[in-house]
Formats: structure tokens, C-alpha cells, sequence
């Protein structure tokens, strides 16, 4: 636990004062700043952990001592010696490979690992390592993950997408991290999508950690059974996700919408977000959302079942109503609403797919439905009533173009033409489209 503490001068996780935008620690309280710092996102990057980790590596392991190994000034001394159980705590943050041999162990593992024992000071009889060997030990042995955020964008595979708008994926960055260990969850990265609609059901997403950034008025949409996703800083889009095996972390987000079934839900410094969502735990409120919106799983594609049984998710229990306030803004329940049914609307996946599943898992809680059908019913009387009007071809051909007309002014005014517009399907025919 004191290890995930100092961890928090690395991310920098605001405890006290985030809805103030300020950072705590903040930077004038003499932070350390860490060599061959980069203006980028540091969560993101692969080198500033090692550097963290480098520069602090005889800190944490001081913190890891037992109090008769420290001296009266509370600092490690050179006899001091490190348990096995301290030593697995470090295996919170680090893992790795030894010789040739590409299976991935926790650092108390390797750490036993015979050939080891001279280069870490372990003493069978003590049970325990030398301090400082073990340092000297760690630090040489330190690299940056190799399967990684950083390392994917770096030596990914470049993911090919179904539906791309040509002339606006210059900066964007979409990667698959490469499968070279079995056992270890492959990475998706994408990064600066901007006013695209991208879909992708494959074998590629499948138990996938996502990891979205800075993707702006877009349409996303991953339909397979995926490990976990990141949302980050994100605006004006909407992401429709396969079933998520753990969890689904939305930070920094303005005005997006979130379409998924997931283990758990969380979401810190979001605002005017809008999550329809099918969970068996209650979603998570960090600090710092405002105006956010809770509805019901809407939607469905033909796998849709299917995943969920893979990465094992039912329809029961449901608790997308039942949000909880972790970080009590003030005690302010306000940061949050569910959603009235009179602005609720089912949402359809516009791409053909093989599958069974042919309406939303589990159905709609009944004043949700009630509304459906309510306008249901309007749409079908007004149908009825142009029938019965009983309009000459010049009428029905100008009352055509009325409502067209009409139909295309509420697309430019909801932004929904856009959608549409990069909604074109492909030669090959709109199957390839969740390819």
C-alpha cells in the first residue's frame, strides 16, 4: 500500500483539490523532476516510469524494511536486509524475463532464480537479499516494458480500420502491440482520431487492454470481447464497445457517450458524459465530474451474446442506476442524473455481422420502454394518415421533398450529419464494415 502511495508522485493523481484543476503534490512543493523529461502524456510513457522508478528504486525499497533494519534516522544502512515478502510488494511494479526464456515472472521469482543469488545477495539461511546488492542488482537489470504503450506505438502492428474519412488521419495513431507472450493480454492504442468513424470486429481486439487518447468528434465502435479500456481526454464522440472482462476508466472527458456491458465502471474529471451501460457492480464516481448521465444498455450487434458469454457477463444483476460517489464533491449528488426517458433513444449498430443476438440483451426497464413505444405508435398513426390522404403523385413528390428537406436541417442542427456522411459503405459492400 505505501508502494502505491509513492507510485502517486509519478501519475500525480489529484486527492484534494481537482476540481480546482490544481495537482497535489503540486509543483511548487519541490516535486522531483525526473531526467529526460517529455512534454508528453507521462502515463502513456514507458521511459518516465523507468526514470521514476530509477530514480526513486532506493526510496521504495527503503520503504519496504522492516524498522530494526533502519538506522535512527530512518534510512537503510549497508547491512540492512530485505525480506522475500518485502520484496514481493516490489512485484507490484515490476516482472520480467530471465535468459532466453520468454515467460514473464514477478520480480520475487526471478529473484530465486539461482543464477540470481550472487548478483541480489540472497541468503537462504536469512530468507532475505542484501540491500545494496539487491539495488545494484535491479538497477542494472531495468528496462522499460517492452510491451508497453510506449513500445506499441513505437514497433506496433498499424491496425487497418473498416470505415475511415480520408484526409483526416495525419496525426492519428492506432496500434496493436504484438503477441510475443501468450500469457501477457495484447495492447490497442489509439491516439488522435479526429472526425472518423472507425469500426473493427476481430480476433486482433479480442482480450484487448484498449487504451483510447484525444479522439475528437468521432465514432467509435470495438465490437469484441475486450480485457479492459481507457478513455482519456476525449471530446464530442461515441464509443460503442464489446462486452469488458474488468474495467472501463473514463478521465478527462467532455460530452462523450459510452456504450457498453462491463464488469465495472469508473470515471474521474468527466463532464457532460453520457454511460448506457449494462454492470453487475455500481458505477464508480471519482472527483471532479460534472453533469453526468447514467442510462440503460440500448443497443445490440449480432455477437453481442456471444461475447458476453466469453468473458462472462449476464444480464443480471444491473446496476446502471445505482452510481457511487467515492470522492463526495461536497456531498453533491448532483453530479450526477439518470436519464429521463423522454431523452432516451435506442441507438443501432449501422454495420451486417454473423450472429444471433436481434435486440438488447435483457430488455428495457419499463419507462424506458413505455417511451419507445409511445413513439412508436406516433410514427405509425402519421404513416397511416399520409396514406389515407390520398395525394396526387405531384403531392406525394413535393410532400417527399418537404420532409427531406426538413429531415436534412435536423441532421446539420444535432451533428448527426456527420455520422451519416462517413457512414458510406465500401465497394466491397457494407459487411467489410465490422471487419
Amino acid at each position: 500500500f505505501l508502494l502505491f502511495l509513492f507510485v502517486q508522485q509519478l501519475h500525480k493523481v489529484s486527492l484534494r483539490t481537482s476540481l480546482l484543476g490544481d495537482e497535489w503534490p503540486s509543483p511548487r512543493a519541490g516535486a522531483t523532476r525526473l531526467p529526460g523529461k517529455s512534454s508528453g502524456n507521462k502515463n502513456w510513457n514507458d521511459q518516465e516510469h523507468r526514470a521514476f522508478v530509477q530514480s526513486h528504486l532506493l526510496d521504495m525499497l527503503e520503504l519496504l524494511l522492516e524498522p530494526e533494519q533502519l538506522s535512527a534516522s530512518s534510512h537503510c544502512v549497508p547491512s540492512s536486509l530485505v525480506s522475500l515478502e518485502a520484496l514481493g510488494a516490489l512485484s507490484l511494479l515490476l516482472e520480467g524475463c530471465v535468459g532466453s526464456a520468454r515467460a514473464v515472472r514477478p520480480l520475487h521469482e526471478l529473484a530465486l532464480w539461482p543464477p540470481c543469488h550472487p548478483h541480489n545477495g540472497f541468503s537462504r539461511e536469512a530468507r532475505a537479499f542484501s540491500l545494496p546488492r539487491l539495488e545494484s542488482w535491479i538497477r542494472s537489470c531495468l528496462t522499460a516494458n517492452p510491451l508497453g504503450m510506449s513500445a506499441c506505438l513505437r514497433a506496433g502492428r498499424k491496425l487497418a480500420w473498416a470505415q475511415q474519412v480520408e484526409g483526416t488521419t495525419r496525426r492519428a495513431k492506432i496500434a496493436c502491440s504484438a503477441r510475443v507472450v501468450p500469457e501477457v493480454s495484447p495492447m490497442v492504442i489509439m491516439s488522435q482520431v479526429y472526425k472518423q468513424t472507425l469500426a473493427k470486429s476481430s480476433d486482433t481486439l479480442v482480450g484487448a487492454h484498449v487504451r483510447i487518447h484525444r479522439c475528437n468528434e468521432s465514432f467509435i465502435y470495438l465490437l469484441s470481447p475486450l480485457r479492459s479500456v481507457t478513455i482519456e481526454k476525449c471530446r464530442n464522440s461515441t464509443f460503442v464497445l464489446g462486452p469488458v472482462e474488468t474495467l472501463v476508466h473514463v478521465q478527462s472527458c467532455d460530452n462523450i457517450k459510452v456504450m457498453v456491458v462491463c464488469h465495472r465502471l469508473s470515471l474521474s474529471s468527466t463532464t457532460g458524459c453520457t454511460f448506457y451501460t449494462l454492470t453487475p457492480t455500481q458505477p464508480l464516481i471519482l472527483s471532479g465530474n460534472q453533469a453526468v448521465s447514467f442510462a440503460p444498455f440500448h443497443t445490440h450487434y449480432p455477437m453481442l451474446e456471444d461475447h458476453m458469454a466469453q468473458v462472462g457477463l449476464a444480464t443480471l444483476p444491473n446496476y446502471w442506476d445505482s452510481p457511487m460517489l467515492v470522492c463526495k464533491d461536497s456531498g453533491d449528488t448532483s453530479v450526477f442524473r439518470l436519464l429521463p426517458p423522454s431523452d432516451f433513444y435506442t441507438f443501432v449498430v449501422p454495420f451486417e455481422m454473423e450472429g444471433d443476438t436481434t435486440e438488447t440483451p435483457g430488455g428495457l426497464p419499463q419507462e424506458y420502454q413505455e417511451v419507445l413505444s409511445q413513439r412508436e405508435h406516433k410514427v405509425q398513426a402519421w404513416q397511416r394518415m399520409v396514406k389515407e390522404a390520398a395525394l396526387t403523385k405531384d403531392q406525394r413528390k413535393q410532400f417527399q421533398m418537404l420532409v427531406e428537406n426538413k429531415f436534412y436541417e435536423w441532421l446539420v442542427q444535432t451533428g448527426n450529419r456527420q455520422q451519416l456522411d462517413s457512414l458510406v459503405p465500401p465497394a466491397m459492400g457494407s459487411k467489410q464494415a465490422a471487419g
